[in-house]
């Protein structure tokens, strides 16, 4: 684990919010000076703290306007019938995170599709077509009030 002082908390919170800014603008908001404030960044970086940088999409603008979570269950609790189904769902479009959870059930999937007719099409062409699968358990996003994945 790296130890993260109250200004390395300070720039990933600005760079939470703003990647792009420039490092003149960033040192000033967390009070360094811009090399101070760039060897950190690079040390954060180096560390494995920050792990990239993305632009955020908003996927309704491409046509991917209806959100919904899949709880997932499986035929088997092996490993052979895990790493199955997640090479089945790395390469489906639709899938946009797949989590391994603990519960009822082995996997939460976030799907984004453009409509209920695509999300149906999806659930029983795709998903429900799996051989793992034993069990499928849909909540459709009504409205997003937080989302701070980036």
């Amino acid at each position: 684990m790296t130890n993260i002082d109250e200004i390395d908390e300070q720039i990933l919170q600005e760079l939470r919010r703003d990647a792009r800014q420039p490092n003149v603008r960033l040192a000033e908001r967390v009070g360094l000076s811009p090399s101070a404030c760039l060897r950190r960044v690079q040390e954060l970086e180096r560390a494995g703290v920050i792990q990239g940088y993305r632009a955020v999409i908003d996927r309704s603008q491409l046509g991917a306007g209806f959100l919904a979570y899949i709880a997932v269950g499986l035929s088997a609790h092996s490993k052979a019938s895990q790493e199955a189904f997640e090479r089945a769902v790395a390469h489906t479009p639709e899938v946009v995170e797949c989590h391994n959870i603990t519960g009822t059930v082995e996997y939460l999937l976030r799907i984004e599709v453009a409509d209920i007719k695509a999300y149906k099409r999806f659930h029983t062409e795709v998903l429900g077509a799996l051989p793992q699968v034993t069990s499928m358990t849909s909540y459709v996003v009504l409205d997003t009030s937080k989302d701070e994945r980036g």
